[in-house]
């Protein structure tokens, strides 16, 4: 496994991050499976989120407390996603959430908390105010933002910094080697797309961590298919990836990432996300693996190094390589 440092967390963070969204209290036997698996291979953080339920926040921190492992472990849980009573982006509701999260995980304090969306008419300082007060009250050791443009996030930190508080240390939009030409979910962004160059530039340059998600374009690059059988495959994967993946520039993506798995002897998922590994920003990839053996398949990507060449020509950018 290899390691990175997220501002305000003190200890290393694997460079993969275990998603959780899959996990029920009817298969919590499975559940616990995948977390020694991702444990055992390095992987000590995991995502979860108020919005995908309660069993979701409850589970994970139950085997962490099951195999005594918190000083090990980060937890990256996400507060403030909008539903039919409001965005929920505003100091009342972020408070709320978050010491619901914090009751239903009986733990003392979060590792990383994440503000699954944004909401732009609350001014941004009242929401650095507030994961200040958190923070100071040992409530989380870090905060950022899910889905939050790269503007609002510079007015974030520039209001930090204007007043002696703590920034923002993380951003998770969605990154893969597919380019979303539809957003899978309403309020989501993805900074892969070619009008989003100037947001890869400021986080080159700030060098804030990305918590990356969908990482393999929602199995888009899972191998199960390819350009020339999609049409007999696609009614085993889920709309939401036909909607946001399935065009003739990622069906060539995916042309050259099993050509290029083929000759390194890797698997399409692992060339995917080698891809995210080897680009050039401070990334940390979520991974939603279902199975045992997608998280032992998924460490192969980060002993993958690829070329400038490799990646332009993965991205369409060169026809050579």
């Amino acid at each position: 496994m290899k390691y990175g440092t997220i501002l305000g967390i003190k200890k290393p963070v694997s460079r993969i991050a275990q998603g959780s969204i899959m996990f029920t209290r009817e298969e919590q036997d499975h559940s616990f499976e995948l977390l020694d698996t991702a444990f055992e291979a390095g992987i000590n953080m995991v995502d979860t989120a108020h919005a995908y339920g309660e069993d979701n926040e409850r589970l994970p921190a139950e085997w962490v407390a099951s195999r005594g492992v918190r000083d090990k472990f980060v937890m990256l849980a996400k507060g403030a996603h909008p539903d039919n009573d409001g965005k929920h982006c505003n100091p009342k509701d972020i408070t709320t959430q978050l010491n619901q999260s914090l009751e239903r995980m009986k733990f003392d304090y979060i590792d990383l908390y994440v503000l699954h969306r944004d909401d732009p008419d609350v001014p941004v300082g009242e929401i650095v105010d507030v994961l200040n007060e958190h923070h100071s009250a040992g409530k989380i050791h870090a905060f950022g933002g899910s889905n939050w443009t790269y503007e609002r996030l510079k007015a974030a930190n520039e209001y930090a910094e204007s007043k002696g508080l703590v920034p923002f240390a993380v951003s998770s939009p969605n990154f893969s080697l597919a380019v979303a030409v539809k957003p899978m979910w309403g309020g989501c962004l993805s900074i892969q797309n070619p009008d989003h160059a100037a947001a890869r530039e400021w986080y080159k340059e700030t060098g804030m961590a990305l918590v990356t998600w969908s990482s393999i374009a929602r199995g888009f690059f899972s191998g199960r298919f390819t350009s020339a059988n999609f049409e007999e495959k696609k009614d085993s994967v889920e709309d939401c990836m036909i909607e946001g993946y399935c065009c003739a520039e990622n069906f060539r993506r995916l042309d050259r990432a099993y050509e290029l798995a083929a000759e390194k002897g890797a698997t399409v998922p692992q060339v995917a996300l080698a891809y995210v590994f080897n680009y050039p920003l401070n990334i940390f990839a979520l991974v939603g693996a279902c199975a045992v053996e997608e998280i032992q398949s998924n460490l192969g990507a980060l002993e993958i190094e690829l070329t400038p060449e490799e990646m332009g020509w993965l991205n369409l950018e060169r026809d050579k390589r």
